[in-house]
């Protein structure tokens, strides 16, 4: 049995709402504040709706790239806005998009993949795997990693699409549906996994380097044992971090995965790592600066309790979260307090930013895709 998505952002509120304040049973209201910055749109356009996906926009050297869950793909010059070309997909999208080395991926729901060339649009190759992608394929180094939502991940050739390699692991019986993919660095592909385990597996070979416990599944039923990884990994040359949904964030030597340090924050939104710091946001859409050394506290914003606050986006001297009424916020990296409010379309913002040069771009569920700057 699965956990649905709907019942996973259920049981993360109720579990916000008794471990932060047992009265408050809605959303905080946005309070006034004097700004000290400003959002820029630089450009906006219209995609289609995202349905029940998380689709990222991806950013290259002169472009973005994004995505409707109908399956149109779209890229934009980077600084005008201006559309290169469309592509219908012919399957509806549910994980994308990723570009790199001159390739668009995207995933489907019944595990297809495709790569398109990113200059013309063209179809170089479509591939299967075991089950549906829920996150955007990634291409390092002539291999297309590709996270499905049994569990699995496959490495596929960047040239053919033919698959290089499998990793599969043992699931729990009861699983939150995630939209997590992994990330790569030094030739290691990271990724999270249910029952709170992170894996470090080598992305020419497929085989395990090390694996590791970010948390233990604690409770009576099911469902509060449920204690996944449902967000990307993040790491710096040296360590690889990690945060549970009902569980810890622990930190880990990149290479040998001997444990750092661990602190009990729950999170199903993710992280981020800048400078000397760890910014993440909690499952009560609380904002936290640790220092990534040791996991002690530096700040904390309160104030955009359970509001679905998404992971944040470094960017400057800006820390950028948004919510489920489309509004985009930026805290003070160095204290957290508000500097800056803009409010997109509406609609939610399920993701965090995505930085493109020295601006970003975010896309709505309801399919406005925004280039924006802050100063």
């Amino acid at each position: 049995m699965r956990l649905s998505r709907g019942i996973a952002l259920l049981l993360a509120l109720l579990v916000a709402g008794c471990s932060s304040d047992k009265e408050q049973v809605s959303p905080a209201k946005l309070l006034n504040f004097k700004a000290a910055a400003k959002f820029e749109v630089r450009w906006k356009r219209s995609l289609g709706e995202m349905g029940n996906n998380v689709l990222l926009p991806a950013v290259t050297a002169d472009s973005v790239v994004a995505a409707s869950s109908e399956g149109i793909i779209l890229r934009f010059d980077r600084k005008s806005g201006k559309q290169l070309w469309r592509i219908d997909n012919r399957s509806a999208i549910s994980g994308g998009v990723g570009a790199s080395d001159g390739l668009v991926l995207v995933g489907g729901l019944k595990g297809e993949v495709a790569a398109y060339e990113e200059t013309s649009g063209k179809l170089r190759w479509e591939s299967k795997v075991s089950s549906e992608v829920l996150s955007a394929p990634k291409l390092v180094d002539g291999v297309v990693v590709v996270r499905t939502g049994d569990g699995r991940i496959a490495g596929l050739d960047s040239q053919s699409g033919k698959r290089l390699w499998l990793y599969e692991r043992a699931t729990p019986a009861l699983v939150a549906r995630s939209n997590a993919g992994v990330s790569i660095r030094n030739g290691i592909v990271y990724a999270g996994f249910a029952a709170g385990k992170i894996a470090a597996i080598g992305l020419h070979n497929g085989v395990i380097v090390w694996e590791a416990s970010v948390s233990q599944p604690r409770g009576n039923t099911e469902l509060e044992r449920v204690s996944d990884i449902t967000s990307l990994p993040i790491l710096d040359d040296s360590q690889v971090c990690a945060v549970a949904f009902q569980g810890r964030l622990a930190c880990f030597d990149a290479e040998r995965g001997g444990a750092l340090w661990t602190r009990d924050i729950s999170s199903d939104k993710g992280l981020t790592m800048s400078r000397r710091y760890l910014y993440l946001t909690d499952t009560a859409g609380t904002v936290f600066a640790l220092d990534k050394l040791s996991g002690s506290s530096y700040w904390k914003n309160e104030q955009l309790s359970l509001r679905k606050t998404t992971a944040p986006l470094a960017l400057d001297d800006f820390m950028l979260v948004a919510d489920f009424e489309g509004y985009l916020h930026a805290l003070n990296r160095d204290d957290g307090r508000f500097m800056a409010r803009f409010r997109t379309d509406g609609s939610a913002i399920r993701s965090a930013p995505v930085a493109a040069g020295d601006g970003f771009v975010v896309q709505t569920e309801d399919g406005s895709l925004y280039s924006l700057a802050i100063h």
